[in-house]
């Protein structure tokens, strides 16, 4: 078991992890005597999809045959490994039907240093993050990244080594293991479209050797750099201008999306295929449950286009999930594509499963228009564009993450005067509430904006009336759990926890704006939240309690997607979740004035069960930023 005492946390949580380790290890010893063989081979739907899918992507590539031979070796013996592992009991989860699309299936991210300094600090905590109701652990960042600035650890030397600050791969599978024993699942980060300068690839590449050379892509004419760069767009534009990187050693201009130290892998080349499927077959050998996949709308170069969201793209992550599906079927797929909504969707797969689940940028971007504004039109009008998912996909719904809020994301949707009035509103300016901080954007878009969740809604400076700050907050999360989806917490949300101005004062952090959200914990605050009528109390048993009711949706009988609809008040927000026996209805006041209803019939009379309004239970009437969920008999 985890240890939680503070004062033996250390010592009984470095003995858990060789314990757990050395079982793995002997485990893993046994299942290597059980070699599949040499006539052991492939069969079944998962491997049709990937051998359909690396065909279209590399059949005329004079390496394809090899590079097939290569992965269905690599396959097979993961799977003879995987068998009998602590891992692979969660692999029983499949037999029970669609339990991706339950309700309540939290998941609260962070960075570990931030968090509790490593690995073992963070094993110490499990009662804190169990006691919130967290099913899924997402620490960002924590494989080995490049000495220095690493983009907060994305620029990753090493996919098979923990940042050692943090701890070790030891730490990280016996973590893995103690927490699935208690319910909740590891995600981690995997950046698969770009490794550090300094990864063993690119020192190779940079040295001259030809097969490594090819992972990344190198262009030797300056002209050719400036004609593809009339279509890209700048990621960085103030912090890192441009697409490319010169480099001597490689004899031109290095493609490097984001920053000059990260350079993209060249996945016009089916070895750096196998290469990351082996990163992510390694990792779940290790216990991890999930993998959320930096940056994948970058992953195919296509010349005339912005080389985002490129079909390529989305049957890498239809192969990926095909082979994790042959291999460790439990293990879920995460986009990381912020992008329009539009272009997300394809991320979830075409005739072929892709992710499981992607982040709900629009709808969470869309929140804070309306939040602004008043107005639940734009919300709605996202949550009715999201609900076109396939049935095999998920939303992961969150209010605030460790990146920006790009109001650009939003451009399909709402109009650049109404992207730049709710940018300029969370950069405080005019009559806001809001303490965030405007971010630098693509030349002809509209700032992103910097802050924690609390800080957005105004919990630093208060507002017009007691208690304001912290109903926005809680109508934003209340909102986010009753959609259909995995809900997201992110660090320190739930204690109320506001910017950290003193980024500005680290030399490695202050050039990045995002730092601004990225505080340290703080545990003297987070013990608040036992102290009764504090907000730190308020707002994590608020947490607590949305994600216990969350739950209990699925056996009230509530399935099926958010679709909006009109309840009278262009502040109210208003969905339903309806094919399920019993019908949800959420209903929740975007504005600071108390609003009247009229609900359809079937929802009239129907139970409030969240029981956080605040407002006089008035069925007719909703207080400002009161949120109620309503089930049908």
């Amino acid at each position: 078991m985890i240890a939680i005492d503070c004062n033996t946390a250390s010592r009984d949580v470095s003995l858990t992890v060789k314990r757990n380790v050395e079982h793995r290890r002997m485990t893993i010893k046994a299942q290597i005597r059980n070699d599949p063989g040499e006539d052991a081979t492939l069969s079944g739907k998962p491997w049709d999809i990937l051998r359909n899918r690396l065909a279209r992507l590399y059949g005329s590539h004079p390496g394809f045959a090899q590079a097939m031979a290569n992965i269905e070796a690599s396959l097979l013996k993961h799977r003879a490994a995987r068998e009998g592992l602590i891992s692979a009991d969660a692999d029983s989860l499949e037999t029970t039907s669609d339990w991706r699309s339950e309700s309540g299936q939290v998941v609260y991210t962070f960075y570990v240093d931030r968090f509790d300094r490593t690995l073992e600090g963070l094993a110490s905590r499990a009662n804190y993050l169990k006691s919130l109701g967290v099913r899924w652990l997402h620490p960002l960042p924590l494989l080995r990244p490049r000495p220095g600035d690493s983009d907060g650890g994305f620029a990753v030397e090493d996919y098979r080594q923990i940042d050692p600050r943090l701890g070790d791969m030891d730490a990280l599978e016996s973590l893995a293991s103690d927490l699935q024993r208690e319910g909740i699942g590891v995600i981690l980060d995997v950046v698969c479209n770009h490794t550090a300068r300094e990864h063993a690839w690119a020192r190779a590449a940079r040295a001259g050797d030809p097969r490594y050379r090819d992972y990344y892509i190198t262009i030797e004419d300056g002209a050719e750099v400036e004609a593809w760069e009339k279509t890209l767009v700048d990621v960085f534009p103030d912090t890192a201008p441009g697409n490319f990187t010169p480099d001597a050693e490689m004899g031109g201009h290095v493609w490097s999306t984001f920053y000059p130290f990260q350079w993209d892998l060249n996945y016009a080349n089916p070895a750096v295929f196998a290469e990351m499927l082996e990163v992510l077959l390694y990792l779940s050998s290790k216990g991890v449950r999930g993998f959320r996949l930096d940056s994948a709308p970058f992953l195919w170069k296509r010349p005339g286009t912005n080389c985002r969201n490129q079909p390529e793209a989305h049957w890498i992550v239809e192969a990926w999930r095909a082979a994790l599906t042959i291999v460790a079927p439990s293990v879920v797929l995460i986009a990381e594509a912020i992008e329009g909504l539009d272009d997300v969707l394809p991320f979830f797969g075409g005739q072929a499963p892709g992710c499981d689940l992607a982040y709900s940028n629009g709808v969470m971007t869309a929140l804070w228009g309306a939040l602004a504004d008043g107005d639940a039109g734009i919300a709605a009008k996202l949550i009715s564009a999201a609900s076109a998912r396939p049935d095999r996909a998920n939303w992961l719904n969150y209010v605030r993450c460790h990146d920006d809020l790009i109001w650009n994301a939003l451009a399909d949707y709402a109009s650049p005067e109404d992207l730049l009035r709710w940018s300029r509103f969370y950069s405080g300016q005019g009559n806001s509430f809001s303490n965030g901080r405007a971010f630098q954007t693509a030349e002809g878009g509209v700032p992103s904006t910097n802050g924690m969740a609390a800080s957005l809604v105004g919990l630093e400076q208060g507002g017009p009336g007691p208690g304001l700050a912290e109903r926005r907050l809680i109508a934003l999360y209340a909102i986010t759990y009753g959609l259909d989806g995995w809900p997201l917490i992110y660090m320190g949300d739930e204690i109320g926890l506001t910017n950290d101005e003193a980024f500005a004062q680290d030399p490695l952090r202050a050039a990045d704006g995002r730092w601004l959200h990225r505080p340290l914990m703080d545990w003297r605050r987070a013990e608040r939240r036992n102290q009764r009528g504090s907000t730190e109390q308020l707002l994590f048993e608020t947490l607590r309690h949305l994600g216990e009711t969350a739950r209990r949706l699925n056996s009230l009988g509530v399935a099926g997607r958010a679709r909006p609809c009109a309840v009278g008040d262009a502040a109210v927000l208003a969905f339903t979740r309806s094919d399920g026996p019993r019908q949800l209805m959420v209903v929740a006041n975007m504005s600071d004035r108390t609003v009247s209803l009229s609900l359809p019939p079937a929802y009239v009379g129907a139970q409030d069960v969240l029981l956080v309004s605040g407002d006089n239970g008035d069925p007719s009437r909703l207080g400002p930023y009161a949120v109620r969920w309503l089930v049908t008999p």
